[in-house]
């Protein structure tokens, strides 16, 4: 987040490609570790036998607490140094990710997955507050325009260079490539880049941090725990109950406190409420049905590692080489618009995924939902950036981002929890009914039945006879697509949700609030 008032001095011309290595290489250990981990999932899910709710706290465990602290780590970064709390974010993502590899279980995998997660607050919102802070007005466009594009290269060859690490090294190797990037990040850093701060800001709101992490984690936790235990088990029951009461004391602090992480009144604009409303839906869809992709093309549909990791490739290409063009209709057409068609398209594209059954090339199958879906969430970023940075006065646009940034984040991270509730009902209703239907032995069905929270991932024991053992698999991966299919139907419910709070309300000209 970028946060406005004491701008320092540019830095010397000569330290501006630095500036830009370093910031490009910090953003790009979050961005890259927010994707290529997904491909690693099925792979660490066998070596460490784990369920798919431990898989799921390995994705949400990083967004939580990225989410929380995102605009805390913005805060700091204003009163205590942009360069030094970059750098501190950098070593203790750093720390984290040897620790991600060295985990010998999936408990501590989790608990270093928490903690790269705060890196990543710290030094996401510092990597554009840098720039911002160490290049001349007229120079900052295309700096931050460099950053952008390399971070959409370096995001998109993430994933598959982890499928290859996945194949040819092992899960873990996705971890620890993270370390002599940091290294290298740290000495630009501490050489390079200038330090700058805004020491004029108010006190930290701490409290809201800590009121918005343990809300989160509990409702996180009750959702993603009532996939297994149920909503009447009172451990769900007493982790929701918990989690409304802890959100609603942070919504009245942040209404009455002074310097608040989430400044509401920012809220009053239509615009800038639609917006964010729109975001949440939009990446709640993005984020919960593309943690359940990689599951299907690995254990459902066969694909390696690296070819699972190059699924996705087209997507974001399309979202690399449209992004300048679609920052345009917003001058054209106005806001509304691409806002309105853009969340359509991408929910045709969803929709698509959810087509394909067990099996068929990817050009015919998952290709087509691919490249709709890039094309549609390609119409709808830029304009949607726009609008949220339009909708306020100039001198709260940091804040205004950091808030939109902190709310994609969550929306990923709670449309993982609830789709998982949806997906592990499917299969168990899916999986059972193809169980009776095939006349499946009792003795066979109680090996499965122990291990159902697995889903797609179930390990079938060598002993059963080969053709049996087929027709178990077939009914897991058949079942499995039930349920990836009705995710993918609520992305696409999701998203056309997103075109109608645009049209409701999102002007077509942005009106500021203050």
């Amino acid at each position: 987040m970028i946060r406005s008032g004491l701008v320092n001095a540019p830095c010397p011309r000569a330290s501006g490609k630095w500036v830009l290595a370093a910031t490009i290489l910090g953003s790009c250990l979050a961005f890259i570790d927010g994707t290529v981990v997904n491909v690693a999932l099925p792979a660490l899910q066998k070596d460490l036998s784990a369920t798919v709710v431990g898989v799921q706290w390995v994705i949400e465990a990083y967004s939580l607490l990225l989410a929380a602290l995102l605009l805390v780590g913005g805060s700091m970064g204003d009163r205590y140094g942009r360069r030094r709390i970059f750098v501190a974010g950098i070593v203790i993502f750093a720390a984290a990710s040897a620790w991600c590899g060295l985990a010998p279980g999936i408990g501590q995998l989790i608990a270093a997955r928490a903690v790269q997660g705060i890196g990543a607050a710290l030094l996401v919102p510092g990597s554009l507050a840098i720039i911002s802070n160490s290049f001349p007005e007229e120079e900052r466009g295309r700096a931050i325009g460099t950053w952008s594009g390399f971070s959409a290269i370096t995001t998109a060859i993430g994933p598959v260079l982890g499928g290859w690490l996945v194949e040819t090294v092992s899960w873990r190797a996705v971890f620890f490539i993270n370390l002599p990037v940091a290294f290298l990040v740290v000495v630009i850093s501490l050489r390079h880049v200038p330090e700058s701060s805004n020491p004029a800001k108010g006190r930290l709101d701490w409290l809201g941090a800590i009121l918005a992490t343990f809300g989160l984690g509990a409702l996180v936790y009750g959702l993603i725990e009532s996939s297994s235990r149920g909503f009447a088990h009172p451990g769900v029951r007493t982790a929701l109950l918990s989690a409304i009461v802890l959100l609603v004391l942070f919504v009245v602090l942040e209404a009455r406190i002074k310097n608040p992480m989430l400044p509401l009144k920012l809220f009053r604009s239509r615009t800038f409420t639609g917006a964010n409303l729109l975001t949440f839906l939009l990446y709640g869809a993005l984020g919960g049905t593309l943690f359940f992709l990689p599951l299907n093309l690995i254990q459902v549909q066969r694909y390696s590692a690296t070819a699972a990791g190059a699924a996705l490739l087209p997507f974001i290409l399309i979202m690399f080489l449209l992004s300048r063009w679609s920052g345009v209709l917003v001058q054209k057409y106005g806001a509304r618009i691409p806002l309105v068609v853009g969340p359509v398209v991408a929910a045709a594209g969803f929709a698509l995924f959810a087509l394909p059954g067990v099996g068929g090339s990817y050009w015919q199958t998952f290709f087509p939902a691919v490249v709709v879906l890039g094309v549609g969430m390609a119409v709808s970023v830029a304009p949607l950036t726009t609008t949220v940075m339009s909708s306020v006065n100039g001198d709260r646009a940091g804040v205004a981002s950091g808030i939109n940034n902190a709310v994609s984040r969550t929306a990923g991270l709670l449309a993982i929890a609830v789709l998982g509730i949806a997906i592990f009902s499917v299969f168990d209703r899916s999986l059972t009914g193809r169980l009776t239907k095939a006349n499946v032995a009792s003795s066979q069905r109680q090996s499965l039945d122990s291990q159902r929270n697995r889903l797609a991932g179930i390990e079938l024991d060598k002993s059963i006879p080969n053709r049996e053992r087929a027709l178990l698999r077939t009914a897991i991966d058949l079942a499995f697509v039930d349920g990836f299919r009705v995710v993918m139907l609520t992305g696409a419910g999701l998203a056309f949700g997103s075109a109608v709070i645009a049209l409701l309300l999102i002007s077509p000209v942005a009106k500021k609030t203050e």
